[in-house]
C-alpha cells in the first residue's frame, strides 16, 4: 500500500461475502487504500467476543494495487487485531465497519460485532466508524446511504476524532425518499424483554430454544438516535470503550467503607 493515500481497514459482522461489506469496501476505495479483513461466516451478536480456544487463521482472497481482502475464522474483534498487528506494515488512517443488515441503534450497540469491530480500533487511538441500516434483507438498498457515507468518511479523515473516540452511525429503512439529514445524538435508553420459543427436538422429544423477544424504548427525546431513525434521519452517536458510571463516584466516596 502506498503511503500518499489514506490506509482504511474494514471489516463487519455479516461475513466476507456480505452484500453490506461490497458497498462499503467499494466506497472506501474512492478514498484511499483498502484492506478487508472479515469473517468467513457470520459474526452478528458477537459483541466483542475474541478467540482463545481454537487458533486464529486468515488468508488473503484478493489482492491488486491499492486494495487486498482477507478472510479469518475468527471474531470482528479479532478482524482488527488481526489487521492492525498482523497484516497493515503502517497504522491505519481510518477503520470503517459495516455496512451492517439491521439497526445497531440504542442498546443494540453492546451486542453488535459491526460495532466491536469500531471499538476494537479505539482502543488502539484509531478514528473507527459503524455504519448500518435498518433493514435486515440480505438484498438490502444502501444507495440512499453512499453520500452520506462518503461525507462522514472524508470529514473524519480532514478532522479526526478525541483519542478513543468512534462513531455509530445509523440509517433508516429507505422509504423512497432522500434523507432528511444527518444528526448528531445520544444513544437512547431501551431494553430487549426476551423470551424463549421453547421446540423439541423429534429424535428425542427434548426441548430446545431460539432467543427471541421485543425491543422496548424508554424514552422518546428528540436527542436520540432513535428518536432520529424513526424521524428519517442519519443517527450520528459518538461512542468510547470507557464503562465507567463517572457520575455514580461521588455519590460512593460519601459512603464510609471502613
Amino acid at each position: 500500500m502506498k503511503n500518499t493515500k489514506p490506509l482504511i481497514l474494514i471489516s463487519n459482522d455479516d461475513g466476507i461475502a456480505a452484500p453490506g461489506l461490497k458497498k462499503l469496501s467499494g466506497l472506501m476505495r474512492q478514498l484511499g487504500d483498502v484492506v478487508v479483513v472479515a469473517s468467513e461466516l457470520s459474526q452478528s451478536a458477537m459483541g466483542h467476543a475474541i478467540t482463545m480456544k481454537v487458533p486464529l487463521v486468515f488468508r488473503e482472497v484478493f489482492n491488486e494495487d491499492g486494495y487486498a481482502e482477507f478472510v479469518t475464522n475468527g471474531t470482528p474483534a479479532d478482524c482488527i487485531k488481526i489487521g492492525l498487528h498482523k497484516l497493515l506494515e503502517r497504522k491505519p488512517d481510518l477503520v470503517v465497519s459495516g455496512i451492517n443488515h439491521g439497526s445497531n441503534s440504542s442498546i443494540n450497540i453492546i451486542y453488535s460485532g459491526t460495532m466491536a469491530a469500531v471499538l476494537e480500533a479505539t482502543l488502539g487511538g484509531i478514528p473507527a466508524i459503524g455504519f448500518s441500516v435498518q433493514d435486515f434483507s440480505l438484498d438490502a438498498d444502501f444507495t440512499g446511504a453512499e453520500d452520506i457515507i462518503l461525507k462522514i468518511c472524508k470529514k473524519i479523515l480532514e478532522n479526526g476524532l478525541p483519542d478513543g473516540n468512534g462513531l455509530n452511525v445509523n440509517f433508516p429503512k429507505l422509504n423512497g425518499t432522500p434523507y432528511k439529514g444527518i444528526k448528531i445524538c445520544r444513544q437512547s435508553k431501551a431494553y430487549w424483554k426476551e423470551d424463549f420459543n421453547e421446540r423439541y427436538d423429534p429424535r428425542n422429544g427434548k426441548p430446545y430454544y431460539w432467543l427471541t423477544g421485543s425491543f422496548n424504548l424508554l424514552e422518546d427525546s428528540d436527542d436520540t438516535d432513535e428518536w432520529a431513525l424513526a424521524n428519517y434521519y442519519v443517527s450520528v452517536v459518538p461512542v468510547q470503550i470507557d464503562f465507567t458510571a463517572h457520575s455514580t463516584i461521588e455519590k460512593l466516596n460519601r459512603i464510609n467503607w471502613n
